[in-house]
């Protein structure tokens, strides 16, 4: 029987470290019978000899689109923007199956070549959860920009540019100092505090010595009321970290920020889920992402920018910066992708059973529903 193979392209998202595999998963896959094929690529955190070592075939950089049709694809980003036909199966993060911007013609691409969609973000276990997610980092490494955020804002600047870090330990001594030392006098508010990504938001803070009192945990209990929030004013950084998969209320508006005036605490709201283009965001404040080199935004209440940074204290409502990086987990690029690869690596295994193991099944069930939505939308 033929081995399964499996091509692990190049990222090609500026300042994404992450990969879906790692040597340590294809080195288990290869044991099992797999024959993987690894895309050289200097941007990656784990080196190309490192996949050579375990017994990987390297082959020529974002190759992909001539490899053979049959075998899948996996990456972690979204492909870059392109009206071309894609005629393999791609395993990947694809970011249009809740009406984000663009998100019909993406699906669209896949109509037109006759491929197959795996959307990492919804392979989930018989119980619904995500089988692999980059949760925790997600939240521990928002919070950190959070905190990085907040200190330059005190120091009447903008945060310069977002490098990766070697390990959590590392990242954490270096918010602290940052800091001054220490976190303590902070009062940070996550909400989604009891998932994977709530839970690693609150530990960063824990962590940079945030007193426990000062860590405000809301989920849905709390926000079962619906929004605004006037609570999220009070503290100086708020991090989201809800999953949104329908229409809610939202968290905070401009409204709420504008009225709020002078009084309003809050200095840096750091939005881990991204909805950015999401019809439904729970934080309407911002309309774009922000980038490892440019970490933060301006939020806006009507004509007015809140933060400015050539006149710190303008009148009326005090700085406020938007923090919405859509792969924040890349500054724990070995840490975070050690942990999804290792996760994910049960339902690779399946991957020669996909037509009856069901992880894929349902992914691609989905996968067909969302395509015929964007058929219909793009009339074809």
């Amino acid at each position: 029987m033929a081995p399964q193979r499996l091509w692990l392209r190049c990222e090609k998202k500026e300042f994404e470290r992450r990969t879906a595999i790692t040597p340590t998963t294809a080195k288990k896959l290869i044991d099992a019978g797999f024959e993987i094929f690894v895309e050289r690529d200097d941007q990656r955190i784990f080196r190309d000899q490192e996949y050579e070592a375990v017994g990987c075939k390297l082959v020529e950089n974002n190759s992909w689109p001539s490899a053979p049709k049959d075998i899948p694809i996996i990456g972690l980003k979204e492909l870059p923007e392109s009206d071309d036909p894609l005629p393999h199966t791609h395993i990947q993060f694809a970011h249009c199956y809740k009406q984000q911007g663009g998100w019909s013609k993406v699906l669209a691409r896949f109509h037109r070549g006759g491929g197959t969609l795996y959307d990492l973000e919804f392979l989930t276990d018989d119980q619904g959860r995500r089988v692999a997610a980059f949760g925790y980092h997600a939240g521990f490494a928002g919070a950190a920009a959070g905190a990085l955020a907040f200190a330059a804002e005190k120091a009447g600047k903008p945060l310069g540019q977002l490098e990766p870090y070697e390990t959590e330990q590392a990242m954490v001594d270096d918010v602290k100092r940052v800091l001054g030392g220490s976190g303590k006098g902070l009062k940070a508010m996550v909400i989604g505090a009891l998932g994977r990504c709530g839970r690693g938001a609150v530990d960063l803070f824990r962590k940079i010595g945030v007193e426990e009192d000062d860590i405000v945990k809301w989920d849905m209990a709390e926000t079962a009321k619906g929004g605004p929030f006037p609570e999220i004013l009070e503290a100086d950084i708020f991090v989201n970290c809800i999953y949104l998969s329908s229409p809610i209320p939202p968290f905070m508006t401009r409204e709420t920020i504008a009225a709020a005036g002078k009084n309003r605490r809050l200095r840096v709201v750091v939005d881990v889920s991204c909805d950015t283009t999401n019809p439904h965001n729970p934080i309407p404040i911002y309309s774009v992402n922000t980038t490892f080199d440019k970490p933060t935004v301006p939020v806006e209440v009507g004509n007015n920018v809140i933060l400015t940074y050539l006149s710190r204290r303008s009148e009326g409502n005090p700085p406020l910066a938007m923090v919405s990086i859509d792969h924040l987990p890349t500054l724990l690029p070995r840490e975070a992708s050690e942990q999804f690869s290792a996760a994910l690596l049960p339902s690779l295994l399946e991957l020669p059973n996909r037509k009856s193991a069901r992880v894929w099944v349902e992914a691609e069930k989905l996968f067909r529903e969302k395509l015929g939505e964007a058929v219909k939308a793009e009339g074809l």
